[in-house]
């Protein structure tokens, strides 16, 4: 079998505006942000997003790549709201659709079944059904209970962050929840696998149970190698959310030219250069003594 291991910057070039596209990982955690950081670099735009958000949703929106969104959330865990979420969703500048985070999953399972919806009887007597008017009802031909049909999300790409992978695309999670990055897979057209290590097929069980290999590469187009490219999300079990990059980013919304300064610092390069920015930011964090100090004068 040929290997399917791309950069991310060739993977954003089988991309088109336009798309729909699915991004894995939960909130702040383990967030294919190499992949993301990619999309902001190129020209793609008008973007269709299903996430369960965090600041992959955040910043696609701050840089103007969204048109619609479908999600469950958008927050950063230790910060309640994803602030540019928050300022784009106030100012109407993109089309929202807000679901349960049950039927947002039900209808990704939809897609990955090849099915127009599944029935569910998530979202009645609420106000997710009054704030999405296109939803509708069935009623079951065996009892008669009227039940919600949640539509399929099918996705033209998929893009999740996983611990390890092979070559060929066959992706493990260590840390303690998939968070639905299969199903995305499953429903997607394509699907792309970034990974903290890049390992033999036979290593991906080595000390870690079978049921950690949720994504097969039957699934996969494209395997890239992104050591700490979830950051500054968390990827458990390899490092944890870097909470100083994060609020870093959160105040950043507060700011005149923010985005456009936050853009400067972190995200005007590649993502060697992204690496080499958070290095020396942390540095300089833990130096008590920074060069501008009058201590280093």
């Amino acid at each position: 079998m040929a290997g399917k291991q791309m950069t991310e910057d060739e993977v954003v070039a089988e991309l088109r505006s336009g798309m729909t596209i699915g991004i894995g990982g939960w909130g702040s955690r383990r967030k294919p942000m190499s992949l993301v950081r990619a999309i902001l670099r190129s020209d793609l735009r008008e973007l269709t997003v299903v996430s369960y958000g965090g600041p992959d949703v955040g910043m696609l929106c701050a840089a103007g790549k969204v048109s619609r969104l479908i999600y469950g959330f958008v927050s950063l865990d230790s910060v309640a709201l994803d602030p540019y979420f928050r300022a784009a969703r106030q100012a109407g500048e993109l089309e929202s659709i807000e679901y349960d985070e049950g039927m947002l999953y039900w209808g990704l399972y939809a897609a990955a079944c090849r099915l127009p919806f599944l029935p569910t009887r998530v979202g009645l007597g609420s106000d997710v059904v009054h704030g999405n008017p296109a939803l509708r009802t069935v009623t079951s031909p065996y009892d008669g209970e009227e039940l919600v049909a949640m539509p399929a999300i099918r996705l033209d790409a998929a893009l999740v962050h996983l611990n390890r992978a092979d070559q060929f695309g066959n992706a493990q999670y260590l840390g303690p929840d998939i968070y639905f990055d299969d199903v995305f897979c499953m429903a997607a057209d394509k699907a792309y696998v970034s990974c903290e290590q890049l390992v033999a097929t036979e290593e991906l069980l080595n000390g870690a149970h079978p049921a950690t290999l949720r994504i097969s590469r039957a699934l996969v187009r494209g395997v890239v190698l992104a050591p700490n490219g979830a950051h500054f999300t968390s990827c458990a079990t390899d490092y944890d959310r870097d909470e100083r990059l994060q609020l870093e980013y959160v105040r950043s919304a507060s700011e005149p030219d923010g985005w456009a300064g936050f853009s400067a610092r972190y995200l005007a390069g590649n993502e060697a250069s992204y690496q080499a920015a958070i290095g020396a930011a942390a540095r300089s964090a833990q130096d008590p003594f920074p060069p501008t100090h009058p201590r280093r004068q």
